[in-house]
């Protein structure tokens, strides 16, 4: 049978313990120096090298070259206290022997002179499992031992440990080896081995590990045991250890910064598809949002050593997914996914209580706390800069409607708190250019935007079939001006359903996916190219999913009767004559609407309204 790696690596001197250097140069000076105490607390998290500390003092007070700093490990003192079978250094876990008979018997074992060596010196393990009564019992020796007994007390939880104890002992504290030493101790261990490790690999085992050099070791051992002969791989060390594969980790947080529902609970049904433990999924998830904190907030956090077990091509990919997400919406997620696991603690469903959690991530306007309202707000001024540039984005200006040859709805997107809308012109005012000029650098033009719009189609088609049904074979492309997009629609009611529900919000999100910036659509019905005469559609961002929705539109000024406004009614003329050439509006505009006609037409402009009917009340 095979040793143990951590017994076959077990240190043997000061020099050979891992990350505890603070400790180590103390106790080789105090061996140098003859300065030495008859008790030590050694206390600090488990697998760190207390106990394996405690024997190298032990073996450095006894050695026939000793006192010394470096035993020699040879002689008969150091391979028996190696060995454990030395009479004059005696090992005892508390954990089983910590009652008063048991430290009775221990203070009478300490009267005894050595058998063979310098010191006697008592191992206390655990020794925080010692009842009050014991720790009474063993007071009196601890406080004046004999000039050859020497105590080292190692515990992992030092505040348990009897006050009058601690205050008798010279306390060093270990603590969490740091990963990049870790990972480099490691790397030694398998070249000793001889075993080809695949680089990734042992920055898992260092992060499964949490800093215990003896629980690396424990895991790498695991891994190594089932090796074969191409070595060990990243996709066996992560089917071992259970934890998520970082493609599934990208793919979850690539869905977050899309906002992507389906993409997310798509990525939900593998982990649970593939068997991985629901909980595992949610802690990788949880410590993938902390480094992603982490890269927000410190762009060079790899160069200031905070980042060392990522790699550098996953650095970058993580680097990008902080920069979509931005810091509120990071920390509100990583704020759900630990709440989450709190929840998760005894549940039959971790599955069920997964979902949820993705579902408030998705939706920040469902909660009130100032966390979403700033999730809210951060993706509000996301809207207001531009994907290139970063600079502010120009205020759009008012651009006119001009009356709809049919009835159409106006779309009102759900999205972030309330944003101003454009303001509707009256009739007959001139079209301010929306955006940058057509001639401007970085401006899209019709050909450009034609080219891509089968990718856009795409994209809607991912998100939304029945907006893909509503765009396919029905929408044109026919001018762009700026940042507003003009579709032509021969069928009236496919334009009419562009406006309803989701599916202006869907195109817009496809747009700012596909081409980023801002977008607005005009639908046109039956129009030539780049005269646009339906409703505008308002321009919504894709970081307003899910949000309340925005104010409606401003409405236009009010009419006089008769349908126009004050100063522009026409002269006196019949109005059934439709050949009349005096009813033509001078200027291309369109023609004059008279009484009920102009209020139904002001109806569907600006709310929407369609005649179901007509009722005879005569």
């Amino acid at each position: 049978m095979a040793t143990a790696l951590y017994n076959r690596y077990r240190p043997r001197t000061f020099a050979e313990v891992v990350g505890q250097g603070h400790v180590t140069d103390a106790l080789q000076r105090a061996l140098r120096s003859g300065r030495l105490h008859h008790a030590y607390l050694f206390s600090g998290p488990r697998g760190c090298g207390k106990t394996s500390s405690a024997r190298i003092l032990a073996a450095s007070l006894n050695c026939i070259h000793g006192p010394t700093p470096e035993p020699c490990g040879v002689c008969e003192q150091c391979t028996s206290i190696r060995t454990g079978s030395s009479i004059d250094v005696v090992e005892i876990d508390a954990a089983s022997h910590g009652l008063v008979e048991d430290t009775r018997d221990l203070r009478e074992r300490a009267a005894f002179m050595p058998a063979s060596g310098r010191y006697r010196v008592f191992v206390i393990d655990e020794a925080h499992m010692i009842t009050p009564q014991g720790f009474n019992a063993l007071l009196k020796i601890v406080e004046e031992p004999p000039p050859y007994v020497v105590f080292v007390f190692a515990t992992t939880d030092p505040d348990r440990v009897l006050a009058t104890i601690r205050s008798r002992t010279f306390h060093y504290q270990f603590g969490l080896v740091p990963p990049r030493v870790l990972e480099e101790h490691l790397a030694h261990v398998c070249r000793e081995e001889g075993v080809t490790v695949e680089s990734t690999v042992l920055p898992l085992v260092v992060r499964v590990a949490e800093g215990s050099v003896r629980d690396s070791l424990s895991v790498l051992d695991q891994l190594l045991a089932g090796v074969g002969d191409g070595g060990l791989t990243y996709a066996v060390a992560v089917a071992r250890l259970g934890l998520t594969d970082a493609l599934l980790l990208d793919g979850a947080v690539d869905a977050l910064a899309a906002r992507d529902a389906a993409g997310l609970f798509g990525v939900v049904e593998r982990v649970v598809g593939s068997g991985q433990d629901p909980r595992r999924f949610a802690t990788d998830l949880l410590e993938r949002l902390r480094d992603l904190v982490l890269l927000e907030a410190v762009p060079d956090a790899r160069e200031r050593g905070m980042l060392d077990l990522v790699p550098a091509d996953q650095l970058v990919r993580m680097s990008a997914q902080a920069a979509r997400m931005g810091a509120a919406e990071l920390s509100r997620g990583a704020d759900v996914v630990h709440a989450a696991l709190i929840d998760m603690r005894g549940t039959t469903t971790p599955r069920l209580v997964l979902e949820l959690l993705c579902a408030r991530i998705l939706l920040p306007a469902a909660a009130s706390d100032p966390a979403s309202v700033l999730v809210r707000l951060d993706r509000l001024e996301r809207r207001l800069t531009l994907g290139d540039g970063g600079a502010p984005a120009a205020p759009t200006p008012a651009v006119p409607v001009a009356a709809p040859p049919a009835p159409a709805v106006v779309a009102e997107p759900v999205g972030e708190p309330p944003v101003p809308e454009p303001v509707v012109a009256p009739a007959g005012i001139p079209p301010a250019e929306v955006g940058p000029p057509p001639g401007a650098p970085g401006a899209l033009d019709v050909g450009a935007l034609r080219a891509a719009w089968p990718r856009v189609l795409e994209v809607v088609k991912a998100k939304k079939r029945l907006t893909h049904a509503v765009l396919d074979r029905h929408a044109e492309v026919v001018a762009v001006e700026g940042q507003q997009i003009t579709l032509l629609y021969t069928n009236p009611a496919m334009a009419r359903r562009l406006g309803e529900g989701v599916n202006t919000e869907v195109l817009l999100e496809a747009l700012t996916e596909e081409l980023g910036g801002t977008w607005r659509v005009v639908a046109s019905t039956g129009a030539p190219a780049g005269s646009p005469a339906g409703p505008v559609l308002p321009s919504v961002d894709a970081a307003t999913w899910g949000d309340p929705p925005a104010p409606p539109p401003v409405v236009a000024p009010p009419v006089a009767d008769g349908g126009f406004a004050p100063g522009d009614e026409p002269a006196p003329d019949d109005p059934d004559d439709p050949d009349d050439p005096d009813d033509a509006v001078p200027d291309g505009r369109p023609p004059a609407l008279h009484g009920e006609d102009a209020a139904l037409a002001l109806l569907r402009a600006q709310m929407g309204a369609a005649v179901l009917g007509q009722v005879d009340n005569s």
